[in-house]
C-alpha cells in the first residue's frame, strides 16, 4: 500500500503482545509509516485499549478511518483467558500481588457451571480500582498507587456469552463474549465472589471484536516488513 492509501484510510487487524500498551503498538506502527513511507504527518489510533498484561486483537485505524474509531469501539468483543481461583490481588490481575487467599475445597464443576448463569446478560460491574477511569481529575489507578480510597459505582454491561472451557482447579479457562465497557478482570474478582472464594485474572486474550478476528491480525513487525520503503 502507498502513503496516499494510509491518508485515505485503513483498518488495520493487530496482534499486541504481552507487555506492550496499545498505545505502544500504534506508535511502532507510526514510526514505521513515517520513516518507511515518508509520511510527514499522518492520524492514526486504535479502536478498544488492551492492556499490557493482555493479547490479542487491536484495531487500528489510519487516516479518514480515525473517524470509524467511536463506531469500531461500541461493537461487541471476544474474550478467551484464565481465572486462577483462591487468591485475589488488587488490581483483579497480575500487575500487583496476592493479597488474600480462600479455600477452594467446596468447588466443583457443578457450582461452577450454577456460577457462570448468574453472569449472563445485563449485569452491574465495578471497575477495577486499577483502571484508567477519571475520578476527581485523575485516573483510578493513581489513586489506588497513591494509596487512596476512592468510591466507585457501578456500570451496566452485558455479558452475551460466557462458557467455561476447562476446569483444572486453582485454574478455571473461559470464553466471554461481552458488550463495550466490561472489565473482564472485574468478571474474574466477582466470579471468586460467586464461588464464596476469591479468583484473579491471569491470562487474557481478545479473539474478536464484530467480525474481525484476531486470526486475521499480523504483529507489529510483520506490518513493518510489508511496508517497503
Amino acid at each position: 500500500m502507498t502513503a496516499e492509501d494510509f491518508q485515505n484510510g485503513q483498518i488495520l487487524l493487530v496482534d499486541k503482545p504481552l507487555q506492550w500498551s496499545s498505545f505502544q503498538a500504534v506508535n511502532k506502527m507510526k514510526w514505521a509509516l513515517k520513516s518507511k513511507l515518508g509520511i510527514r504527518k499522518i492520524k492514526i489510533g486504535h479502536a478498544g485499549t488492551l492492556d499490557p498484561l493482555a493479547s490479542g486483537l487491536l484495531i487500528v485505524c489510519t487516516g479518514k478511518f480515525t473517524k470509524r474509531i467511536p463506531e469500531l469501539q461500541g461493537q461487541q468483543k471476544e474474550y478467551t483467558g484464565t481465572f486462577y481461583i483462591g487468591a485475589t490481588t488488587p488490581s483483579y490481575d497480575l500487575e500487583t500481588e496476592i493479597d488474600a487467599t480462600f479455600p477452594i475445597s467446596h468447588i466443583d464443576d457443578t457450582m461452577i457451571e450454577r456460577a457462570v448463569m448468574q453472569f449472563i446478560g445485563e449485569i452491574d460491574q465495578k471497575p477495577p480500582v486499577f483502571s484508567a477511569i477519571k475520578k476527581d481529575g485523575k485516573r483510578l489507578y493513581e489513586h489506588a498507587r497513591a494509596g487512596e480510597t476512592v468510591e466507585i459505582a457501578a456500570r451496566k454491561t452485558t455479558i452475551h456469552e460466557f462458557e467455561i472451557t476447562r476446569i483444572a482447579l486453582p485454574e478455571v479457562d473461559f470464553r466471554v463474549v461481552c458488550s463495550k465497557g466490561t472489565y473482564i478482570r472485574s468478571l474474574a474478582y466477582d466470579f471468586g465472589k460467586a464461588l464464596q472464594s476469591g479468583a484473579h485474572l491471569t491470562e487474557l486474550r481478545r479473539t474478536k471484536i464484530g467480525d474481525y478476528h484476531v486470526d486475521n491480525a499480523i504483529n507489529v513487525a510483520d506490518f513493518e516488513n510489508t511496508l517497503l520503503p
